[in-house]
């Protein structure tokens, strides 16, 4: 279950993408949505969410109840939508903060459970199907003070995708919040790639055993594999987003001058 590195990959694909920046505010437009429905669903379909990409599209686009399906599956549909929209306009910064990062789970969480939504947890949690048991409560906000801490160093130290993926690594290792973390830990990832240009990068439920191998590795100090896989999603979005450019620009020269490299929209 090893994945290859894929960051020169990703540094050659992101070339391709400055060269069509800036983007016409139709194709920022059509892409942020394709990308809200898409990342929403897969974020949420990894925590055992049960409603389809279409029925999310639904939900979102339509305000329609899926038949079938539970008030919790419809309310982190909402909930993880909201908190795209605060990540894209966290992209044209270079600040994450601790604040930051509990508001991002407060918009997420406060329809399931407004009294936790936002605030570090007070009880011991377990992750399920791993025997990997996260700090107690009462270490959660030293830690998260030191992680917010190192952000800065992390940014220039690390390969912007390096660094996204530490950062929503030890997100999960330190489990901050009753519940949501996972979706929160990606949340928190997608604007440290926003705001170092990078596209919103997904990881499709068909790879849950993959990601959460890899992320019970990096619990247990051992942070290449997951690494090398975010490089790999990382990657294989970056493919996905320009396909979707190329058919939005079909007839603009794709090696036309790149105009600098703008704060990325989404």
């Amino acid at each position: 279950m090893n994945f290859q590195n894929k960051i020169k990959d990703v540094d050659r694909l992101q070339k391709e993408i400055n060269a069509y920046r800036p983007l016409s505010f139709h194709a920022v437009t059509q892409l942020k949505e394709y990308f809200r429905i898409g990342f929403t669903y897969s974020s949420n379909a990894i925590e055992g969410n049960s409603l389809t990409e279409i029925e999310t599209k639904i939900i979102l686009e339509e305000g329609i109840t899926i038949g079938g399906k539970s008030i919790r599956e419809h309310q982190e549909a909402i909930g993880h939508s909201e908190a795209y929209d605060y990540v894209s306009s966290l992209s044209k910064s270079r600040i994450i903060t601790e604040k930051i990062i509990k508001e991002l789970h407060r918009i997420f969480y406060y329809r399931i459970d407004e009294k936790n939504a936002g605030k570090y947890r007070k009880t011991v949690v377990f992750i399920s199907g791993t025997d990997y048991i996260p700090p107690k409560p009462e270490e959660v906000p030293y830690r998260m003070k030191k992680l917010s801490d190192s952000i800065p160093s992390m940014r220039e130290k690390y390969h912007p995708v390096e660094y996204s993926a530490i950062l929503h690594g030890e997100l999960v290792t330190i489990h901050p919040f009753v519940d949501g973390n996972g979706r929160t830990a990606r949340l928190v990832m997608n604007v440290a790639l926003l705001q170092e240009d990078y596209v919103i990068t997904i990881i499709p439920p068909i790879l849950r055993r993959e990601y959460i191998y890899c992320l019970e590795k990096y619990n247990k100090g051992k942070p290449r594999d997951f690494i090398n896989f975010i490089s790999a999603m990382v990657y294989e979005t970056q493919k996905e987003y320009l396909r979707l450019l190329e058919a939005l620009n079909s007839g603009i020269p794709k090696n036309r001058k790149n105009k600098g490299t703008p704060k990325n929209p989404l």
